[in-house]
């Protein structure tokens, strides 16, 4: 099916279209901001811009100037954007007037020349008449009539050699969301002021243990009127378990490559290492272990993930530990990493934290010398490099092993990423 197929099976739910257009337009989501000072300066740091980067390009030399599409940018999404990557072009686009202004606001605000605004309904995205070297389409898909014509909509104007950054909803971790939503129906409350008021006070009363108890708990912005309306009063919402994900991709025609954050994924890390039925699901192929990782941890809430076209011309995400080109790979570090020293386990050199992860088991603990790999660090030199400088000549042969080991947790743990030169 081409792309303007897609789009006219799209048209076939004008209805659908029109209110969720309508819904953000009134309850526009994330809440508006006024100030994005705090980001700036966040991504004031180099570093931070390079993992980044090349977290979706690890083969390809770091640059900034490259094509940014935001597809559904909400209310400052690509304005943050634009502000990371002062030397790119960003274009945004959104189905919503309000969310269009609201960007506008910020673009006018910040200076931020690099950045484009359309209010276009992302199927008809080719309207653009150009291509990107990436997209990024976070928390938009699910709320489509038809996901698939999006998605084959944006694979249609991406670059054969570009990156794509999709969000879409996980089912088990929702699963008190869509009980509310059901609630929301049969009781029949609407996306209105007085509903949402009385929608939170209702929450307040949740007997303990429902499952949306803990998301409450956990989401403090989740008892804000949009955020709840978005999340229980949102007129089109699916999730995608992880088969039902890289199904999704496949008929896409495009790649998986990378979770965002891959250790709650992976059995090498945290608890499913340690579980007596570890050995069994390593032996499981990459996509049954993610989806056993699903069912195990049970409350993922989304899934983050960088894909690519299914025939990009090189291997976009050529990490591999299997032989020696480990060795010439640049480590960079994540940058919401630390290395924590107070209170560490006996005998260890620390522990190392992601604080963007939201399960506490995915902790490091770090001897001697790995934390003297970690030190040295530098975003410039390379892991053979960092070896043979950290330790004396008689002890490099020895520890090799350890150190394969060592950088292949930092990069199974989300602590660093790679520039892998070609």
């Amino acid at each position: 099916m081409t792309v303007s197929q897609h789009y006219e099976h799209a048209l076939a739910h004008p209805a659908v279209a029109d209110e969720v257009r309508d819904f953000y337009d009134h309850y526009p989501y994330p809440r508006p901001v006024d100030s994005l000072e705090k980001y700036r300066q966040l991504w004031q740091d180099p570093q931070r811009r390079r993992a980044d980067y090349h977290l979706f390009f690890p083969a390809r030399p770091f640059r900034e100037d490259h094509s940014i599409l935001i597809a559904g940018c909400g209310t400052s999404q690509a304005a943050k954007h634009a502000l990371r990557w002062p030397s790119a072009q960003v274009i945004a686009i959104d189905v919503s007037a309000t969310s269009v202004r609201c960007t506008e606001g910020l673009r006018q605000k910040y200076g931020l020349n690099n950045l484009h605004i359309h209010q276009l309904p992302l199927e008809r995205v080719h309207e653009l008449g150009t291509n990107f070297d990436q997209i990024v389409c976070t928390g938009v898909l699910h709320h489509l009539a038809d996901p698939d014509a999006g998605l084959r909509a944006l694979r249609g104007v991406l670059k054969p050699d570009g990156a794509m950054h999709l969000m879409v909803y996980a089912p088990y971790g929702r699963t008190g969301v869509y009980m509310l939503q059901e609630f929301c129906k049969r009781v029949g409350i609407h996306p209105t002021d007085g509903d949402i008021r009385d929608l939170i006070v209702a929450l307040k009363a949740l007997p303990p243990g429902h499952p949306l108890e803990n998301l409450l708990r956990e989401a403090p912005d989740f008892r804000q009127e949009a955020a709840l309306a978005d999340a229980l009063l949102h007129p089109q919402d699916r999730a995608y378990s992880v088969p039902q994900l890289f199904e999704f991709l496949e008929r896409g025609e495009l790649s998986f490559g990378r979770w965002i954050k891959q250790a709650p994924y992976s059995p090498r890390c945290g608890v499913l290492a340690q579980i007596p039925l570890a050995s069994r699901i390593a032996q499981l192929s990459p996509a049954e272990q993610y989806a056993a990782a699903e069912l195990f941890r049970g409350t993922m809430v989304r899934h983050s993930v960088a894909v690519y076209r299914n025939d990009c011309p090189y291997v976009a995400q050529p990490v591999n530990f299997d032989g020696q080109a480990w060795r010439d790979y640049v480590p960079i570090r994540m940058p919401d990493t630390i290395c924590v020293q107070d209170r560490r386990p006996p005998g260890s050199a620390g522990v190392l934290i992601n604080q963007s992860h939201t399960y506490r088991d995915l902790l490091l603990t770090l001897n001697a010398t790995e934390k003297r790999w970690l030190d040295a660090i530098d975003g410039n030199r390379c892991i053979g490099e960092i070896v043979d400088d950290s330790l004396p000549a008689a002890q490099q042969t020895p520890q090799i092993d350890m150190a394969r080991a060592f950088f292949e947790k930092l990069w199974w743990y989300d602590q660093s990423v790679f520039h892998v030169p070609s």
